[in-house]
């Protein structure tokens, strides 16, 4: 079958790999769509980041480069293992892509996004959705009903807003104020207006400010390269400031801007990934009571991230702004992500097509 498969730092290659074998509880899925990650590129640009490189195999799947990647994706089941009995051939799926060890505390305390040995499919091994075919253990394998596959291979990434969403603690009828509206921080939006909360976003991409706007995921769109962001939402909040606010640009400039757009004693998350270490004004942070929290990836999310999406609460099509097939994954996908990201959203990838 087809596969993308990680070599080296600019080296992706489209090779003829051996299908997975099936196996006991677990689940063969023909992948129908894969949507490139930030990640992905981060490996294509500066990587073995999250790959494991040669030499140092990953501790729980023991691969290491060249792997298969991909891990934002759909498919349809297509067998069985031996003990699966809740689902069926021909049933549509979405992956929580993970690998975790199941014996360290975070494992044992339900936290399995915090496994000290975590690693994600498509990335630490495992295969990828950015293949045809794939072999999961059940425990990650996720039904989506009659959600659209092409859309479908966007839940993964609403489950990463929707992890931080519950990690703000925010309420209905609470202000947000989100630096940074690409993929992750529109899709976090979406949460956050099925969830009734008022949305605040700076960006200055116009191509993307207009994606926040024609979706209505954000309430008001701000543009930072023209006017005082932090006055706008002191503004908008009647001189209080904002109630939660997210950091989704791994951007100095943008984490000062939210240290002085919360309100005292209001929460920010750091969603985001940085490349470099950050700078924080720590008496800004002690003298509002600020909570500066992390958050990565999802646990036990997906079940209602799809909800979401089922009910109507999240329209998933508008954000997908191009589907390419697997053989035009460098010249199409990851190339146009990183020259022309301010008008790509999330590019989707048909490893069949």
């Amino acid at each position: 079958m087809k596969a993308a498969r990680f070599h080296a730092q600019h080296d992706i290659r489209i090779e003829e790999i051996p299908e997975a074998l099936l196996r006991p509880d677990a689940v063969a899925i023909d992948v129908a769509w894969c949507g490139i990650c930030g990640t992905d590129l981060h490996e294509y640009l500066e990587g073995p980041i999250f790959i494991s490189p040669k030499g140092h195999p990953h501790p729980l799947t023991h691969e290491q480069e060249p792997v298969t990647m991909g891990h934002e994706f759909s498919g349809t089941v297509s067998a069985l293992g031996e003990g699966v009995t809740d689902l069926t051939v021909g049933e549509n799926v979405v992956v929580e892509p993970y690998f975790v060890c199941g014996e360290c505390a975070p494992c044992r305390a339900g936290r399995y996004n915090l496994c000290v040995k975590m690693g994600f499919i498509g990335l630490a091994g495992g295969g990828g959705g950015l293949s045809e075919r794939i072999v999961v253990d059940r425990r990650w394998v996720h039904p989506i009903g009659a959600i659209p596959l092409d859309e479908a291979a966007l839940i993964e990434p609403l489950a990463v807003g929707h992890h931080a969403f519950v990690r703000s603690g925010a309420q209905r009828g609470d202000v947000a104020f989100i630096g940074g509206a690409g993929p992750i921080g529109l899709l976090l939006a979406a949460v956050l207006k099925a969830e009734g909360v008022t949305v605040i976003m700076s960006e200055p991409s116009a191509a993307r400010q207009a994606k926040a706007l024609e979706t209505g995921v954000a309430d008001h769109v701000l543009d930072p390269s023209t006017e005082d962001v932090v006055a706008r939402v002191r503004e908008l909040t009647g001189g209080v400031g904002a109630d939660v606010g997210f950091e989704c640009s791994s951007i100095n400039v943008v984490l000062d801007q939210l240290l002085d757009a919360v309100r005292p004693a209001g929460v920010i998350v750091n969603v985001s990934i940085w490349g470099k270490p950050a700078t924080l004004d720590m008496q800004k942070l002690v003298l509002k009571e600020i909570d500066l929290r992390g958050t990565i990836a999802y646990v036990n999310d997906h079940p209602a991230t799809i909800r979401l999406v089922q009910q109507g609460k999240v329209n998933l099509a508008p954000f997908i702004t191009a589907r390419i097939p697997l053989d035009r994954l460098i010249e199409d996908g990851f190339e146009t992500l990183i020259n022309h990201k301010e008008t790509a959203v999330k590019i989707i990838v048909s490893p069949r097509g």
